[in-house]
C-alpha cells in the first residue's frame, strides 16, 4: 500500500469564533487539545466541521500553524487545503507542508461543473508542488462534484495521492473501491452513519467530527473492529448512531458547538450566515446525548 500515517479515528476540530466573528485561536487550541488527549489517532483541521470555506487565507494559515504548534507531533495532522482555484489550492498546500502538516486533503470545489480531465489536472498540479501525501475527498453533497470510482482510480495514479475519503453514503462504492484498489491506496469513511459498514468494507479509518462529543465511543468502536469483535462493535455502533445521524442532518458546525455547550464545554460562536440550532433542536440533541451516555 502507498505509505500513509493515517488510520483509525481521524478527528475534525471545529473553528470557534468570538462574539465579533473573529477566529478564536486560544479557544481553538483548547478544543484541539481535547481531541488529542481523548485518544484520537489523527486530527484534520479545516474540513467541513472547521468551516474552511468561510475562512480567508490568513485565517486558514493561522489555524494550520496553531494546529502544528499545539499538537507537537503527538498525532498525524491532515490539513484541508481546498479552494475553487488550482492556484489557491496550491498556495495552501505548500503553506501546510511548510508549516509541518503530514498530509493535505483536497475536495474539488466548483461553481461550474468540472470535467474528469479538469479534476485530474487539478490534483496533478497540486501534487507536483508538494512532497507530502494527498487525500482525495469525495463529497458531492458539499462540493457539487461526484468523483466516480473510475475517476478516483485515475487520480490515484498521481504518485503522492495515497488516500481517498468517501462521503457519498454509498457503502457499495466502498466495497468496489476496496476490490479495485486493493493495496494500492487506503480509503476512509466520511459518512458518519456508515461507520460500521465502512469498516466492514475495509476502510482504514473514519474521518469524523463525533470525537468532539463522544471520543470514547468512537475509539471503542474502532478497537472492537480491530479485534474482530463484531458483536461488541455492533453494540457500540447502535449506541451512537442516532447522534451520528443528528450531527450530519443538522450541520456539523452547528451541532458540534451545541453539543459542546450541552456538555459544559465552550465551543465559541458561528460565523454568519450559519446560525445556532433552534431551542427545539438543542433539546433533541440533549436527549440524544443523554441516551448515548446511559446506554453504555
Amino acid at each position: 500500500m502507498k505509505n500513509t500515517l493515517f488510520k483509525g479515528i481521524i478527528a475534525y476540530p471545529i473553528t470557534p469564533f468570538d462574539e465579533n466573528e473573529k477566529v478564536d485561536l486560544p479557544l481553538y487550541k483548547q478544543l484541539l487539545e481535547r481531541l488529542v488527549v481523548s485518544g484520537s489517532h489523527a486530527v484534520a483541521p479545516l474540513g467541513s466541521t472547521g468551516v474552511m470555506p468561510y475562512l480567508n487565507d490568513e485565517e486558514k494559515e493561522a489555524i494550520t500553524e496553531a494546529t502544528i504548534s499545539q499538537v507537537k507531533g503527538r498525532v498525524p495532522i491532515l490539513v484541508g487545503v481546498s479552494n475553487l482555484t488550482t492556484e489557491r489550492t496550491i498556495y495552501h498546500a505548500k503553506a501546510a507542508e511548510k508549516a509541518g502538516a503530514d498530509a493535505v486533503m483536497i475536495i474539488p470545489m466548483s461553481y461550474w461543473k468540472l470535467s474528469d480531465d479538469e479534476i485530474v489536472k487539478h490534483y496533478d498540479a497540486v501534487a507536483s508542488q508538494i512532497a507530502i501525501p494527498i487525500m482525495a475527498y469525495n463529497n458531492p453533497a458539499t462540493a457539487g462534484v461526484d468523483m466516480s470510482p473510475a475517476l478516483l482510480k485515475r487520480i490515484l495514479e498521481i504518485p503522492n495521492v495515497t488516500m481517498i475519503k468517501e462521503s457519498t453514503g454509498d457503502v457499495q462504492r466502498m466495497h468496489y473501491l476496496k476490490k479495485e484498489l486493493g493495496d494500492n491506496a487506503a480509503f476512509y469513511n466520511g459518512s458518519n452513519p456508515l461507520a460500521m459498514a465502512a469498516f466492514a468494507a475495509g476502510a482504514s479509518g473514519w474521518c469524523t467530527a463525533a470525537p468532539n462529543l463522544i471520543p470514547e465511543l468512537n475509539i471503542a468502536l474502532y478497537n472492537a473492529i480491530q479485534k474482530n469483535d463484531l458483536q461488541e462493535a455492533q453494540k457500540l455502533f447502535y449506541q451512537q448512531v442516532n447522534l451520528l445521524r443528528f450531527i450530519v442532518e443538522k450541520g456539523l458546525p452547528r451541532a458540534i458547538k451545541a453539543g459542546l455547550h450541552i456538555q459544559g464545554v465552550e465551543g465559541g460562536h458561528l460565523r454568519k450566515p450559519l446560525q445556532p440550532l433552534t431551542e427545539t433542536e438543542i433539546s433533541e440533541l440533549s436527549s440524544i446525548l443523554q441516551l448515548v451516555h446511559t446506554a453504555g
